[in-house]
C-alpha cells in the first residue's frame, strides 16, 4: 500500500511540474504578442520606409502584407526579433527562455520562414 501512494505523490509532483512549465511556456508567448511584435511592427515598417525606391515601392499594402506575413504566430515573430536583433540568445538565456524558444519553434515549425 506504501508503494501506491508513494508512486501516487511522484505522479502528482511531476503534474504539478508540468503545470508550472507550461504557465511558463503561456507567459513567453504572451510576452512574445505584447512585447516584440509591436517592436518587430515598428523595425518593419521603419526599414521599408528606408528602403523605398523605384525597384522596391514598399507602399502601404506591401507594408501591410509583411506585417501580416510577420505575425501570423508567435514563433514567426519570435523569427522575426532573432532576425532583425531586436533580441538574441544571451536575452533568452538571462530571461529564462531558451528552451522554452526551442520548444516553440518545434511546435510551430510548419508556421516559420524558410
Amino acid at each position: 500500500m506504501e508503494i501506491i501512494v508513494v508512486i501516487a505523490v511522484i505522479f502528482l509532483v511531476w503534474l504539478i511540474w508540468q503545470l508550472m512549465r507550461a504557465k511558463h511556456f503561456s507567459q513567453f508567448k504572451r510576452q512574445i504578442i505584447q512585447e516584440l511584435k509591436p517592436k518587430v511592427i515598428a523595425d518593419i515598417i521603419d526599414e521599408m520606409t528606408k528602403t523605398r525606391s523605384e525597384q522596391l515601392p514598399n507602399t502601404l499594402a506591401h507594408q501591410e502584407a509583411t506585417i501580416n506575413y510577420w505575425s501570423v504566430s508567435a514563433g514567426r515573430v519570435l523569427q522575426a526579433a532573432l532576425m532583425r536583433e531586436i533580441i538574441n540568445e544571451p536575452w533568452l538565456k538571462e530571461t529564462g527562455n531558451l528552451r522554452n524558444s526551442q520548444h516553440l519553434f518545434h511546435i510551430e515549425r510548419d508556421k516559420l520562414h524558410r
